[in-house]
């Protein structure tokens, strides 16, 4: 049997292991990225270790680290309450601020794992304190990310007008951009309202002050429609009154000082996110050593684990000529409509495990022979094999969705994963087609 045909059974045996059994996915990816690797795919132990993804990893750890400590010192319930007030005690207005927030960042030219790092711990805190899916809210991060990530100025736009000029393709720069960017709002749209954002029109976080214990706190007001019964939430940060003035301590200062650090440093120098979140959050763990001594133990390992397993795995994928041996087959075919539905099926599963700026790049490249034959309309094909290509970075194996996973706050891990994984898999298997559909079946573009 082929390694390529191996490495793909092998892929389906860790998926239902892991399915039908509580034993975490990235263990048994491991295992099977050493057996498959040595036995199958001819790979040394070096080569199957080439493929850990060590800069992921210490993304992840450092991101959780820092917001970790900025959780436990009351910084980030600071900033929720910051979000709160700036949209006049609006819940439902959150969602949509984290969208345009995030997507206004890679539009400018930060990248997507770099904007949903900042992003994410801040919007999945306010879902946890005001009674908001954290699914919906994660998902809108992720979604305004790549909403805005095919700017001229972005990376992924960057990438792809590139290889356009390159191969002599006509290009509209403006089109793939304002493309992504509506497809993604049009998903936001419908999470919202499938995920709970109905509930939480007319719901605001505003009252009069009370006194309550040695402070003065409001109480959250819902609107007419809303759900009766007590507040979301029960500690004394939810139901602060937005409009009145807390006191900021030192090390709140301090963590809001380190986190305009990280996002200096990450967005307009490009600067590894990961080293940068870690030597920041050691630098806070330093003013105050035995408060975040725990702080490590809040890094979500499990899901470190997980990612990291499977993405190893995907790298022993990758050298067995998988996917040349898929996307082969697939331009064999010859139908032009069919091939570029077939392409961005394969750059919409490929990339939810792997690198999404390659993969465009390697959908787009195989695309080429076809497109300049005319018949069919490259714009539109580009467009399509671009949203396909990154809106699948929902899934909990790439960078977004795995720093939505870790940085989800009093949710069961094991459940929300699932959900992730759920949804991840709803968006493979449907937005591709949807993609195909409104970009390259009309030939408008």
């Amino acid at each position: 049997m082929s390694p390529e045909i191996v490495t793909i059974l092998a892929l389906v045996v860790i998926f239902a292991i892991a399915t039908v059994l509580p034993i975490n996915m990235g263990a048994l990816a491991f295992v099977a990225a050493f057996v498959v690797g040595t036995l199958s795919v001819g790979l040394t132990t070096d080569d199957i270790l080439g493929g850990f993804p060590a800069g992921l990893v210490l993304t992840l750890i450092g991101v959780t680290y820092l917001f970790a400590i900025a959780q436990n010192n009351g910084t980030v319930d600071l900033l929720v309450r910051g979000a709160v007030r700036l949209v006049g005690g609006h819940v439902a207005a959150i969602p949509w601020v984290m969208f345009f927030v995030t997507a206004l960042l890679t539009a400018i030219g930060a990248l997507s794992p770099a904007a949903v790092a900042i992003i994410a711990p801040i919007a999945l805190t306010f879902a946890a304190r005001h009674g908001i899916s954290p699914l919906l809210m994660g998902m809108m991060v992720i979604h305004g990310a790549q909403g805005g990530g095919f700017s001229p100025l972005s990376v992924y736009g960057v990438t792809v007008n590139d290889i356009v000029d390159e191969e002599g393709l006509p290009g509209s720069p403006l089109t793939v951009f304002l493309g992504s960017l509506g497809f993604n709002i049009a998903i936001a749209l419908v999470l919202f309202l499938l995920l709970g954002g109905r509930s939480l029109l007319g719901r605001k976080v505003a009252a009069e002050p009370v006194p309550h214990s040695e402070h003065a706190h409001g109480t959250l007001v819902r609107g007419h429609g809303a759900a009766p019964g007590p507040a979301v939430g029960g500690d004394d940060d939810e139901h602060v009154h937005p409009d009145v003035p807390q006191p900021v301590r030192f090390e709140q200062v301090l963590t809001l000082v380190g986190l305009v650090v990280v996002a200096v440093l990450a967005l307009a120098f490009d600067l590894d996110i990961g080293f940068v979140s870690i030597t920041v959050a050691v630098v806070l763990a330093l003013f105050s050593a035995q408060q975040h001594k725990g702080a490590v133990t809040q890094i979500s390992w499990s899901t470190i684990l997980l990612i990291a397993g499977v993405l190893t795995f995907v790298s022993v994928l990758q050298e067995a000529g998988t996917i040349d041996y898929v996307g082969d087959a697939v331009i064999g075919l010859g139908a032009p409509l069919l091939i570029a539905l077939l392409l961005a099926y394969i750059g919409g599963v490929v990339s939810a495990f792997a690198s999404s700026t390659a993969i465009i790049g390697v959908a787009i490249s195989l695309a080429v022979p076809f497109l300049l034959a005319g018949e069919i309309g490259a714009v539109g094909v580009v467009v399509a094999l671009s949203v396909a290509s990154t809106i699948v970075d929902v899934s909990p194996f790439s960078t977004n969705g795995a720093l939505v996973l870790a940085n989800a706050q009093d949710v069961d891990k094991d459940r929300f994963y699932k959900q992730i994984l759920a949804y991840a898999g709803i968006v493979v298997a449907v937005g591709p087609l949807l993609a195909w559909l409104v970009f390259v079946v009309p030939g408008w573009l």
